[in-house]
């Protein structure tokens, strides 16, 4: 494959990327194709909870009952297990974050949840903490008094609290590997609850299956027995199910619940709010404008400056708009205004590099090499400038993201994702177009020179 042909294909791959960018940012290009555009339609922006709305809650976290040295690893399995109960909303991006006091023990759970508006069900989804526990048949001595006793009522009470008649075997959802809910015969018949132990829960639960055989284990989820099934036979396999009359939604929840855990510290509720989406809204309007006027800026600054050149660095600017607009809808990010703002600023330092490009090549055009030389000479000696002026751009914004906190964290990372986007759509988009333009040119003309000296020679 010759040079040329290299060069065709790879500009034909950089239209393509064009093509699918601009379809997956703006659908509406397709709404008279309706199957296309529903399925282009269905990927969105996910917006923050100052754009869209929300709830912030704010938690006391009672560690009195803790070491000293333990507290930080306390909240931050408190701040864990909120997270992944949140996640059962399938919103994006919940802010979860923990204050440490500097003195006194006021340790403190924020939690930040975008687009949900029912309070009452977001502080139950964080504050429930189902236990679930595996008695075997038996007493503790505790209760054994109960049985002996003659007194009428002690019986009734055994009578009436069955949980009674079991005994702790030390198996519990602390060995709870996973939870998900399955149906019987295929599909059919009622939900039911699949868990799955651990290591340490499949050793116990292979022994109390092995030694209760045609006896009943009684399964029990806060405190009461909600299944009793008879072991047939030992389970070595780490499996159980739960059975009950579950709904299809009480079985999700219960699942999802055992998934998360229990709270490693009591929380208590000190501080709620509902956040409305008018004020968060305006400003999402406002920055969208400065965003489009700084890109047009931008282009404008490049026509006018370089002119031929100018106008293919504005395209690859048009590419990386795309580009960043398809990451934040295929990957889910979520974009706050301070997200958006470090958007705007890559806007910025995406032509940076072709400016540094653009002036290498001028120089090595003035120095007597011919343009695709300059250019391929332009694109090596600025490569150096433009990799180590990035590189410490990612480090900025890492360190920002593993240390910040909140709105921090959001506009750190659209500066990372900006400042890898821009490297590319520079170093490759740009250069794949401008080779194949000068390429396609010089090939064009020097046919033409050589049919002219062919009729000449006639």
């Amino acid at each position: 494959m010759n040079m040329q042909r290299k060069i065709q294909l790879k500009f034909a791959g950089v239209v393509l990327l064009a093509v699918v960018v601009g379809l997956i940012s703006y659908p509406q290009a397709v709404s008279k194709i309706t199957p296309l555009y529903s399925a282009l339609n269905k990927l969105k922006i996910n917006l923050g909870l100052d754009l869209q709305g929300g709830i912030h809650l704010e938690y006391k976290a009672d560690v009195s009952k803790v070491e000293a040295s333990k507290r930080a690893d306390a909240l931050q399995g408190a701040q864990d297990v909120i997270e992944k109960r949140i996640n059962a909303f399938g919103v994006g991006e919940p802010l979860v974050q923990t204050k440490t006091p500097s003195t006194g023990d006021d340790y403190r759970v924020i939690v930040e949840i975008p687009g949900v508006k029912d309070i009452e069900q977001a502080k139950n989804q964080i504050k429930e903490t189902p236990s679930l526990e595996f008695q075997e048949e038996g007493t503790d001595p505790q209760i054994q008094q109960m049985f002996d006793s003659t007194n009428a009522q002690a019986k009734q009470s055994v009578d009436q609290y069955p949980q009674f008649k079991y005994k702790a075997t030390g198996l519990t959802g602390k060995n709870l590997k996973s939870a998900s809910v399955v149906f019987q015969s295929q599909g059919l018949g009622e939900p039911q609850i699949s868990l799955r132990f651990d290591e340490e829960g499949t050793k116990l639960f292979a022994e109390l299956t092995k030694k209760n055989l045609s006896k009943t284990i009684a399964i029990l989820l806060d405190g009461n027995i909600i299944s009793a099934p008879t072991v047939q036979s030992e389970i070595t396999n780490g499996e159980a199910v739960i059975t009950g009359k579950f709904t299809l939604q009480e079985a999700k929840t219960l699942a999802q619940n055992l998934n998360t855990g229990a709270l490693p510290v009591p929380l208590t509720l000190v501080s709620q709010q509902s956040i409305e989406a008018s004020l968060g809204m305006e400003s999402l309007k406002k920055s969208l404008v400065a965003g489009a006027i700084g890109l047009g800026a931008v282009i404008i600054f490049m026509l006018v400056f370089y002119r031929f050149l100018g106008l293919v660095a504005s395209l690859a600017l048009l590419i990386y708009t795309g580009l960043m607009i398809t990451i934040f809808k295929m990957f889910g990010i979520t974009l706050s205004l301070s997200g958006i703002a470090g958007f705007i600023l890559s806007i910025g330092m995406a032509v940076d590099a072709n400016v540094l490009i653009f002036e290498r090549t001028k120089e090595e055009i003035r120095n007597g090499r011919t343009v695709i030389n300059s250019l391929d000479e332009g694109f090596k000696r600025a490569w150096t400038s433009i990799r180590d002026g990035n590189i410490s751009s990612l480090l900025t914004a890492s360190i920002l993201y593993l240390m910040g906190t909140g709105f921090v964290k959001g506009f750190a990372a659209t500066l990372f994702i900006g400042v890898v986007v821009s490297m590319f759509t520079a170093v490759v988009v740009t250069r794949t177009m401008l080779k194949f333009i000068i390429s396609d040119w010089i090939h064009e003309r020097t046919w033409m020179v050589g049919v002219r000296k062919k009729k000449i020679s006639e």
